[in-house]
């Protein structure tokens, strides 16, 4: 008969037979560094202790040990116990790639950020400070718009860095995007709204917000000038832009549109919701200014620390206008959240230290490199080809020769090890189709060491593509 055990501290569980108890210790361990539910570096409980809880000779326990250590399962520190080995992956926790395949998956989608060069020192510097400095106050239940510090903060950077029209009482932070989005949809729909216009193109998840908040979505075409706002009119309440950096096409909303936005806000009374998700990065001449500066009680401004920090602080802010900043706080109210007050305060000295602005020249440099790098490799290897989008943000997309199938090369891809979409996969419908093929690349998600071998597998990837399809193989020859 088996038992099943729980390993003191750990949220695992071994099963035991107590016939063959030290054999079935060994072999439960061993499957689960296999498996992957014992990570490499996990501390393993002391032979006296695991001996207790199981029943087992300490002897035993302390021989199955030795022999998984022999093995290269595990490994034995002098006067710190036992460890799962670092080396347990490649020793055999994870299947072997396929033939050609990268040693993990690698990641090319769009919006993802290199968290690899999160500031981890400066980061922690700043919570020592944000921590030894908060006063007993500082440490109760968030403010119902946020730490009034960081708002404070938030400010006078949005103003300095992004041109926004802002002050701390119309500043609210959230977690993430998606969190504001959906209260200001929420507070929408409370008012009477019923739909908003959002770019044909764009994140399906921020479409389920919208849809969850009980409005509907009106798909707005995109073109090289960005989302045609012309067309905005009375059958929708309130618009959903990407107006410095499209999503995903990469493109800035044209000055003439941006303008048709704010007066069909200021015509209608409805509001225009910009997603400023990486306005820091521009590559090539000045960062462009938020839309919100034209008509501040008309834009509804959000931004976020994912691009510029880690998606893991969760952070994002809003600036909000006046007559909404009541219903959305409402809205938080019902919804009972709120973003952590330390990691608020964290930011806050972060920012206040100039490590935010350190952070993002230096990313900005990075993404730069990036940048021209794929484009001197597509020039090179993809004479079919030619990447387009600004010079700007963390993506941008590598027009296919006609005919070429965007799904083939995103399975392709797959067979690589390597996750990489197609334009068309971000479409939201109820549009006339009229672009070109062409793959997102997110040049921004791969860490430094790996950047060189996801591009060999997009090239790769295109390749193999076209080479099943005569009709466009010529094109990339």
């Amino acid at each position: 008969m088996d038992e099943s055990w729980a390993i003191p501290g750990l949220d695992l569980h071994v099963e035991i037979d107590r016939e063959r108890k030290a054999s079935s210790l060994e072999h439960a361990l061993r499957s689960a560094v296999r498996a992957g539910r014992l990570a490499p570096g996990t501390r393993l409980p002391a032979s006296r202790t695991l001996s207790s809880d199981l029943g087992i000779a300490r002897n035993s326990v302390a021989d199955v040990y030795a022999q998984l250590t022999a093995e290269g399962w595990l490994e034995a520190r002098v006067g710190a116990g036992t460890w799962v080995s670092g080396s347990a992956v490649a020793h055999g926790a994870v299947r072997p790639a396929a033939p050609g395949a990268p040693s993990a998956a690698l990641d090319l989608r769009g919006g993802i950020p290199d968290a690899s060069g999160f500031p981890r020192r400066a980061w922690a510097a700043a919570a020592r400070r944000a921590v030894l400095g908060a006063a007993t106050s500082d440490l109760g239940y968030a403010p119902e718009l946020g730490s009034q510090a960081l708002r404070a903060t938030l400010a006078d950077y949005l103003v300095r860095a992004r041109g926004v029209v802002a002050t701390t009482d119309r500043v609210m932070v959230a977690h993430r995007f998606g969190e504001l989005l959906g209260l200001a949809c929420r507070a929408l729909a409370a008012g009477g709204a019923r739909s908003i216009a959002v770019e044909e193109v764009g994140h399906e998840a921020h479409r389920e917000i919208i849809r969850a908040s009980g409005l509907t979505h009106m798909a707005l075409p995109v073109d090289r000038d960005g989302a045609d706002t012309e067309r905005l009119d009375d059958r929708v309440d309130a618009v959903l832009l990407t107006a410095a950096h499209q999503f995903p096409t990469g493109v800035p909303l044209a000055p003439a549109r941006r303008v048709a936005a704010v007066q069909w806000a200021e015509r209608s009374g409805g509001l225009v919701i910009e997603d400023d998700y990486d306005g820091e990065f521009r590559y090539d001449r000045r960062a462009i200014g938020a839309l919100q500066a034209l008509a501040p009680e008309h834009v509804l401004y959000i931004g976020t620390a994912s691009k510029s920090l880690a998606p893991a602080v969760g952070l994002a802010w809003a600036v909000v206008p006046e007559r909404l900043v009541a219903p959305i706080a409402a809205e938080r109210r019902v919804a009972g959240t709120a973003a952590d007050v330390l990691n608020q305060h964290t930011l806050h000295a972060f920012i206040g230290s100039h490590e935010f602005d350190r952070n993002v020249r230096r990313l900005r440099a990075e993404y730069r490199s990036r940048r021209l790098t794929l484009e001197s490799r597509v020039a090179d290897e993809l004479p079919g080809c030619r990447v387009s989008g600004l010079a700007a943000g963390l993506h941008c997309l590598v027009e296919l020769p006609a005919g070429t199938s965007e799904a083939r090369v995103t399975e392709e891809a797959a067979r690589l090890g390597l996750r990489f979409h197609g334009l068309e996969s971000f479409r939201t419908g109820g549009t006339e189709w009229r672009h070109p093929p062409a793959m997102v690349v997110g040049y921004g998600a791969p860490p430094p060491h790996r950047f060189a071998e996801a591009i060999d597998l997009a090239v790769r990837a295109i390749r193999r593509a076209a080479d099943s399809s005569p009709a466009t193989t010529a094109a990339l020859r």
